[in-house]
């Protein structure tokens, strides 16, 4: 053997065996069949489609139901913690662990009072804009250095209706058109894993 195919055969190897790249995509919601339509759940919706849109099941797990699935090199762990949302940072927190994820590659999905209906705005970090499942992530990742995508549910609600409204359901004109927004939501997911955070909020971020 010559010393090209010693080389060439040590670079198969080393590129064989080098582990693959993971990302933690966490989708926020509350469990119950109470919650499953409801605004607050768009985090576990979004991933729904994913996971329909590949053919995974999720798996009941520790903290939440799960399920992955490989992307050009890349695996992409999709967590829908089941905490319910004030508790979210404990599942978040355990999977990063138990799956050796850097907060870089982890994107939390969320709903945000402060978008209009449908609007997307993914960012590296920021404040919990009182958002108690982000709190939570904050408090127990001790930053608020994250990168998550928050998904504009409007505040079309009077005063002193506000939870009402998150813990309500879609009307008929957002019905028609979140299966829109869930495709370009699953786009985002892939984006952030293949062409990294800052692209993505280039290519993303106000459609």
């Amino acid at each position: 053997m010559n010393w090209f195919t010693k080389l060439f055969t040590k670079n198969i190897v080393s590129e064989n065996t080098e582990p693959m790249k993971k990302f933690l995509i966490v989708g926020l919601g509350n469990i119950g069949a109470e919650y499953v339509n409801t605004r607050h759940n768009i985090g576990f919706k979004v991933l729904d489609y994913v996971a329909q849109q590949e053919n995974l099941t999720f798996e009941t797990a520790k903290l939440g139901a799960v399920a992955e699935y490989n992307l050009k090199g890349r695996k992409l762990i999709l967590l829908k913690p089941n905490t319910y949302m004030n508790l979210s940072g404990k599942a978040v927190k355990y999977w990063m662990e138990k799956e050796n994820i850097a907060k870089e590659n982890v994107l939390i999905i969320t709903d945000d009072l402060n978008l209009p209906f449908g609007t997307i705005r993914i960012k590296g970090k920021g404040s919990d804009g009182g958002h108690n499942g982000l709190k939570n992530i904050q408090l127990l990742l001790n930053t608020s250095e994250y990168p998550r995508f928050r998904f504009g549910i409007s505040d079309e609600f009077k005063k002193g209706q506000q939870v009402d409204y998150v813990l309500g359901e879609w009307n008929e004109e957002e019905k028609a058109k979140l299966p829109e927004r869930y495709k370009i939501s699953k786009e985002i997911i892939e984006s952030f894993a293949l062409a990294g955070l800052a692209n993505t909020m280039n290519s993303f971020n106000g459609k």
